[in-house]
């Protein structure tokens, strides 16, 4: 009989990965500044990364852990592994680079030297990208939430009369398409003329993404014979699909990570601590049945997804603060968890 593993069992690797990471913060600090100060503010920033990272990142958990449950082991434990690489290298240090490579018109090998070397004007090109990013990931977001509220199939409702007039819509198709397409446009107006048409293609390009991947995910999944519920499930479809979800999620963060510093290595480190932490949550939830017992617990990450994909959004007219994109997020999934809990003391 297989016994369940302890809470605190799931935290060895994110433990290990601070020490090493704050480790190689210390050291990067007193490589930069040469001083002691200047490695204690390496520190703290790199402390405050890994803590927004987690704050962002936790509804990015319980909708991997839902797509995992219904994966197959092999891809489950590749999506674990090599995702947690590609999450970190790709997402922390290629992503950033590809931005300012795209936008400067420059190799890739010249966007690292200028990261390096000039650390504001690599800060800098990032923020003009800041608005397209924001369209394509509030795209995106956008179409995942939607995907899970608009759906004949669904039998679970946390806020009934919302959510039941959503499953109607169901049968309306292309719906999410269209109402994610008025969102852009409405919000289009307001973008600054020069800013406009970028903002418009990314938005195009985030929803294109998203069908071609769900799309992708299905056939895939299909072939395999299995099914695809939202989005993908299963194997290489699934894989591919909590991937790109992964990346989406990513935006806010690596983007808000340049307002605490500009230090690309940093960045890195900080995120990456904060995203191995969320890669446990993942399996925690998963291999303890969490979502299975706190019914709700799903919904408050769909609706902190939607929230999110508000805020990205709104990010090219006005400044939200990555503390409150995180606190809505939380807040929305702790009233869920306590609807959860509430129920289940009704029903035993």
């Amino acid at each position: 009989m297989q016994t369940k593993r302890s809470s605190l069992s799931y935290l060895k690797w994110p433990l290990i990965t601070t020490v090493i990471g704050l480790g190689l913060t210390a050291w990067l600090g007193w490589a930069t500044e040469g001083t002691m100060s200047g490695m204690m503010s390496f520190l703290m920033v790199g402390t405050v990364l890994a803590a927004l990272e987690i704050a962002l990142s936790f509804d990015n958990a319980i909708v991997n852990a839902n797509k995992l449950e219904e994966m197959t082991p092999v891809w489950r434990q590749r999506f674990l592994t090599w995702g947690i690489l590609i999450a970190v290298f790709g997402m922390r240090i290629v992503f950033p680079l590809a931005i300012v490579a795209i936008f400067a018109w420059i190799n890739p090998f010249e966007a690292m030297h200028l990261a390096l070397s000039d650390p504001d004007e690599y800060a800098e090109i990032i923020g003009h990208a800041h608005g397209p990013i924001s369209a394509f990931g509030g795209t995106f977001l956008m179409m995942v939430a939607l995907k899970f509220f608009i759906d004949e199939d669904k039998s679970i409702d946390w806020i009934g009369v919302l959510e039941k007039n959503l499953r109607l819509c169901g049968s309306i198709r292309g719906f999410e398409i269209a109402f994610v397409l008025v969102i852009v446009l409405l919000i289009s107006r307001s973008v600054p003329g020069p800013e406009m048409a970028p903002f418009l293609t990314s938005a195009v390009m985030g929803l294109l993404v998203f069908t071609m991947v769900d799309g992708l995910g299905t056939y895939l999944d299909n072939m395999a014979g299995s099914t695809a519920s939202i989005g993908a499930k299963g194997g290489l479809g699934a894989f591919l699909y909590l991937e790109v979800l992964d990346a989406s999620f990513s935006f806010d963060g690596v983007i808000g990570a340049f307002a605490l510093t500009t230090n690309i290595l940093l960045i890195a480190i900080g995120l990456g601590i904060g995203a191995m932490y969320v890669r446990s949550m993942t399996i925690m939830l998963v291999e303890r049945g969490t979502l299975a017992e706190f019914r709700y617990l799903e919904h408050g990450a769909f609706y902190s997804i939607f929230a999110l994909s508000i805020v990205m959004f709104l990010q090219p007219l006005m400044h939200v603060h990555e503390l409150i994109t995180g606190g809505v997020g939380m807040v929305l999934i702790g009233f869920a968890f306590t609807a959860s809990i509430i129920h289940n003391k009704r029903e035993f």
